[in-house]
Parts: structure tokens; C-alpha cells; sequence
């Protein structure tokens, strides 16, 4: 098991070098973060994952972390993750991962079966044969412009991720001063939406073996509950807990609520 680092250090992953943060003690359990995002982001969420060791990385092209040497692929990217555990010294794992990340999740569960032991999957969906979402909230997504302007991420903000970000500003404030104090680069942000537009999960959802939590807000602009409900359908040992009023943000609008269920799930033993 790797040594604890409470501040960020950099790997080298191939040729690139990757700012990573490890906390803790106890279950390793791999944080995966959303298109464009960076570690600081898991900082709502960290105090609700006591007496586990949480992984967290800058994808490369995002944070910290230097320019991708692989194609944008998920496949590639799931790769990366397998050969990052590995550098870091890690066998077999929890993941989380969120959003764009649990698509990473899944090609990794998919990929490397021994990589992970239990899954969640939070705000994520399949991709392709899933339910896209409205023209505007996708036109949004496909520009990384709310890391890089605090007064355009505070307009589209309760649009794109609903729940909280409809009413609560100093939840807006907040995740402004984490987006925009590292935003991806643009070929980062272009190579992750690239590998999330040619993936989908679907045909290999049955074949993941690891028992799978599944998270979904009520209000996700971007998620509809459609998609996490065909993840549950699909996968064949899997658990969908949907959170009355929160949006595609419910990892960091909800860390209360989730947070238990998370550890709820994860301390489970495996039958």
C-alpha cells in the first residue's frame, strides 16, 4: 500500500507527469473526477470518506497534470488509470467515479477486472444509447469556458447541474474558486469530451463483476434518471440510490446525504 501524502505530489505515467493526492488510512478507494475537473474538487466529499486511503489525480490535461501521450480514447484512458494504480503501488481498489470519470470506472472495471473490487458510479452514464441531454445544456458542455470565467460558470451553473446550484450561491462561490484556480487546457478538455462521444458501456455492462453502487440526483440537467436506471438494469450486481432534489453536482451538493451511503456500501462484505 502507498505511503500517505496529505499534500499533492507528481508521478511520472509514461512521459507524463501527474499531480496526485493520497489521504488517509484504511480501503484504498480511487476518486474519479468529471470532464475538465481536478483534485481539489473531491474536497466537499473527503471529510464524508473517514477510515479509507482516497487516490486522487489530475487527468492528464486537467489540474496539475501534464499533456495525454495516449489516444482519447476510453479504452486508453482506462489503460492510463490501471498503469497509475500500478506506479502508485496498488493492486485491487474501490473507484469512484463521477460523471465523465464513471465512464472511466466502468471501461476500467470492464478492462482491468482485478484493478477493482467494488464500483460506484455517481452522475454517470453509458454514453452512446443513453438519453443525451437538452441542446443547450450539451452545446454548454462542449466548451470548457465555465473553468475559465467565474461570471459565466455563475450563469449556466444552476442550468447545467440543477439541485443546490439553483439556490444556493455560496455553493455556486465555491466551485468557482476550485474550477478556476486549475482549469483543464484546452487539448486536455477537447481529448476528454472526444473519448466520452465515441464510448459506450452498454454492451459490456452485464460482463462487470464487481458489485457496482450507483448515485443519481433527481434534478441532473445532464444526467437524466433514465441513464442510471438502464446502468442498474444492465449491471448485474448493482444498487441505484436516486437523491430527492439534487442535481449532477450530488457527490458535492449532497456530500451529507451520500457520503453514508458510500461508506454504507463499500463496507459491505463481498458474497
Amino acid at each position: 500500500m502507498s505511503v500517505v501524502d496529505e499534500a499533492p505530489t507528481f508521478v511520472r505515467v509514461g512521459p507524463t507527469r501527474v499531480r496526485v493526492r493520497v489521504i488517509g488510512q484504511g480501503t484504498p478507494l480511487l476518486l474519479v473526477m468529471g470532464i475538465g475537473g481536478n483534485l481539489d474538487m473531491w474536497d466537499p466529499l473527503v471529510p464524508w470518506l473517514p477510515d479509507r486511503q482516497l487516490i486522487m489525480f489530475d487527468f492528464p490535461g486537467t489540474g496539475g497534470s501534464g499533456k495525454a501521450w495516449f489516444p482519447p480514447t476510453m479504452m486508453h484512458n482506462a489503460l492510463f488509470t490501471a498503469t497509475l494504480l500500478a506506479q502508485l503501488g496498488y493492486g485491487r481498489v474501490d473507484v469512484l467515479g463521477y460523471s465523465w470519470g464513471g465512464l472511466v470506472a466502468q471501461q476500467l472495471a470492464l478492462q482491468h477486472p482485478l484493478s477493482v473490487r467494488r464500483l460506484v458510479l455517481a452522475s454517470s452514464t453509458v454514453g452512446w444509447g443513453g438519453l443525451p441531454p437538452g441542446p443547450m445544456v450539451a452545446a454548454r458542455m462542449l466548451t470548457p469556458r465555465r473553468y475559465y470565467s467565474s461570471a459565466y460558470f455563475a450563469k449556466v451553473a444552476a442550468s447545467i447541474y440543477g439541485g443546490r446550484f439553483r439556490t444556493d450561491p455560496a455553493l455556486v462561490d465555491d466551485q468557482v474558486e476550485r474550477r478556476t484556480a486549475r482549469p483543464p487546457s484546452i487539448w486536455g478538455y477537447a481529448s476528454q469530451l472526444s473519448a466520452a462521444m465515441t464510448y459506450s458501456s452498454l454492451p459490456g455492462l452485464p460482463l462487470i463483476a464487481a458489485p457496482t453502487l450507483i448515485i443519481a440526483g433527481d434534478d441532473d440537467p445532464l444526467v437524466a434518471t433514465f441513464n442510471p436506471r438502464l446502468m442498474a438494469r444492465f449491471l448485474r450486481h448493482s444498487t441505484l440510490h436516486v437523491v430527492p432534489g439534487s442535481g449532477h453536482l450530488v457527490l458535492l451538493d449532497s456530500p451529507d446525504i451520500v457520503g453514508p451511503v458510500i461508506n454504507t456500501f463499500l463496507d459491505a462484505e463481498t458474497s
